[in-house]
């Protein structure tokens, strides 16, 4: 079975499930864990990772630096940067932290963490200087609903932005009424952070939810691994789940191959059913 993938531009397409890293790099004593699942997830084709400067405030990049050392053109790399540092020599300064904390010399994607003060128009210049100096191949932007997109794409130089970061699971459907179907009409690609729904914390019924256990028990999987599928089910749009073990990484990687058919995708929504209006972008 063919897996799944998502193109960020000319040469980015990357297996739909990529690795996030938010909360690693916290505890010393998981370090050693933390890297060992993010090299097994790249061992299992999870070649996308994601992280950014605020996680464990560059905690969780030093855990990725050393996980892909001697392997950095297998990794398609990610960070994010803090928004007041989001544009002139400040966002220079920050990305060039961020590359030593990861040890290398370009980041594949880099990323708008929020808005905040800096205007986008100066941010997209920031963006626009990082690839001038080669520090960065493409720049996206995280968290950002429909009308901040709408004024991005209206800036100069806004139309070359890569990828929107959202909060995307079944519980949360938002952005199902308005940014994901704008975001497919331009070939933008969706990353969905927090796909599991923080292992159901951020929605206590979620996975526990009879429905879907109902659908996993049916395909002989875990519900992580179904809730997995059903967000990677949209065209364009990829999951980043942290996962700390090799066990847990095994699981998402596995969730690649699974195709939900029609009935499936029913319960589900009986379960959580589809927004029928705008809603303000979830965020955590």
């Amino acid at each position: 079975m063919t897996e799944k993938s998502v193109a960020f531009g000319e040469s980015g397409r990357q297996p739909a499930i990529g690795q996030g890293t938010w909360y690693m790099g916290e505890d010393p004593q998981r370090r050693q864990d933390e890297v060992a699942a993010l090299r097994a997830g790249i061992d299992l084709g999870l070649t996308l990772i994601d992280t950014a400067e605020m996680y464990a405030d560059g905690g969780a990049e030093e855990i990725v630096g050393e996980a892909i050392a001697g392997r950095r053109d297998s990794v398609f790399l990610v960070s994010k940067v803090y928004p007041w540092n989001a544009g002139g020599q400040k966002a220079l300064a920050a990305c060039e932290a961020s590359l030593r904390r990861l040890r290398t010399d370009y980041l594949d994607l880099y990323l708008l963490h929020w808005r905040g003060n800096f205007s986008l128009q100066e941010t997209v210049s920031a963006m626009e200087m990082l690839i001038a100096q080669g520090k960065i191949r493409r720049w996206g932007v995280s968290n950002l609903d429909m009308d901040d997109m709408r004024e991005l794409a209206a800036v100069e130089g806004g139309g070359a932005c890569a990828t929107d970061q959202v909060l995307y699971h079944l519980a949360s459907r938002g952005i199902e009424y308005d940014l994901l179907p704008w975001c497919q009409a331009q070939r933008m690609p969706v990353m969905a952070y927090c796909p599991l729904a923080q292992a159901g914390r951020l929605r206590n019924g979620l996975i526990n939810h009879p429905l879907v256990r109902q659908v996993a028990a049916g395909r002989g999987v875990t519900v992580a691994q179904i809730l997995l599928a059903w967000v990677i089910r949209q065209q364009g749009v990829m999951a980043i789940p942290k996962a700390a073990t090799i066990a847990h990484v095994q699981e998402n990687a596995a969730a690649l191959q699974i195709r939900l058919t029609d009935e499936e995708c029913r319960l589900l929504d009986r379960a959580y059913p589809p927004v029928q209006r705008k809603v303000a972008l979830d965020v955590v």
